[in-house]
């Protein structure tokens, strides 16, 4: 119970929907296994987000820029991904707009766009796309209500 009180209602609302969803796909099942969330990391908030936006009906997915290690005559050797440099972190369409959303997670101290991604966020915005930052769930929740409701 405890643990409850310290999430955000962000989070708890993301529980509850999950939750749901699973009862409307398993309606026959009686135990379901709730599915706990945080944003404390990275990937955690990452999961959120897209869990919220894939929950709610629409599209969105982690996109891997990270590149790969290979062997090359006994030696590793590290090749660039082929994304455009500074892509965000997710790629989500709502209501029809195309929305990139890059994670900086407040709680591991992830602050700061690297000159790239400012550029790549140039790049979104010019073409009509939206480009956001997110440091915690909350905040991309109060974000999301906001968009569904007047699309800003």
């Amino acid at each position: 119970m405890a643990e409850t009180k310290n999430k955000s209602k962000a989070i708890q609302a993301l529980e509850v929907l999950s939750f749901e969803m699973k009862r409307v796909k398993c309606p026959n099942v009686p135990y379901l296994i709730r599915t706990t969330y945080r944003d404390d990391r990275s990937n955690d908030l990452t999961k959120c987000v897209i869990d919220w936006i894939t929950l709610n009906g629409y599209q969105s997915e982690r996109i891997n820029s990270t590149g790969r290690q290979i062997k090359i005559k006994g030696q590793n050797k590290w090749i660039p991904g082929s994304q455009t440099i500074g892509t965000s972190d997710i790629s989500a369409t709502i209501k029809g707009r195309s929305v990139k959303i890059e994670i900086k997670c407040a709680a591991t101290g992830d602050r700061y766009q690297s000159k790239e991604q400012k550029q790549y966020q140039l790049m979104i915005e010019r073409a009509g796309g939206v480009y956001i930052i997110v440091r915690d769930f909350q905040g991309f929740y109060n974000w999301y209500l906001k968009f569904v409701t007047d699309g800003r």
